[in-house]
């Protein structure tokens, strides 16, 4: 049905200032899906998702993501609009300087969390989610890698997000940890959270085969693992 659409795009292109990056975009993921993007270094899987989360505005075509309209987001919303959608970069972007707690106590404040037990059962759940619970008093660099892409996947789902847009989370990680990491987010997908992983680990995909699109040639095209 039309209403489990959490990103719907149609005929969008998408410019990086005047120069057209992907023209006439048709993307539709469902709530639950999960779908890898997958191309070149320059075939714009970036600016893909700096439009799915309003960094780069559409003047051609429409979109919708998570209920806010991409043609018509104005930038009072964009906060609004970030807080349905968890980020998850490669390189973790981890306050050094402050604990587990701090650094997921840090967003939810940010994003307009009050009342303490709240916070703090929200906190536990997520990392019970990622298998942290027991980090909470650890520094960032006391974990492994894998822990604190652990820690970035709990971050990013705080706020409860309809889409989680992933950025070749295992891309500074070792065969194993990116498993770890691979099944982390699978159980996020079938629980109901749409996921959108950019990745150049064919690896990965051929090991847990799920939907592929593909940007090429200045284009998104549905393809198949390799």
């Amino acid at each position: 049905m039309q209403t489990e659409l959490v990103i719907s795009l149609d005929n969008v292109d998408v410019y990086q200032k005047d120069h057209l990056v992907l023209g006439q975009v048709n993307l539709h993921i469902r709530r639950g899906e999960f779908v890898y993007l997958i191309g070149n270094t320059g075939s714009g899987k970036s600016s893909l998702i700096k439009t799915i989360y309003g960094e780069l505005f559409i003047h051609h075509g429409d979109g919708l993501v998570a209920g806010y309209r991409l043609s018509t987001l104005k930038d009072k919303d964009i906060p609004f609009l970030r807080r349905k959608l968890g980020i998850v970069h490669q390189d973790f972007q981890l306050l050094g300087d402050r604990n587990v707690y701090e650094n997921l106590i840090f967003v939810l404040k940010a994003t307009g969390w009050k009342v303490l037990a709240d916070i703090e059962a929200r906190i536990r759940e997520v990392l019970d989610t990622v298998g942290l619970v027991n980090t909470l008093n650890k520094m960032p660099h006391e974990l492994s890698g894998g822990e604190q892409q652990r820690l970035v996947i709990a971050r990013a789902m705080l706020n409860h997000p309809e889409i989680i847009l992933a950025d070749e989370p295992t891309g500074h990680l070792d065969p194993e940890m990116s498993i770890e990491i691979m099944n982390t987010l699978i159980n996020i997908s079938k629980a109901g959270t749409a996921i959108l992983m950019a990745t150049h680990n064919y690896g990965i995909i051929n090991r847990f085969p799920q939907r592929v699109v593909r940007c090429q040639g200045g284009k998104v095209l549905e393809t198949e693992p390799a």
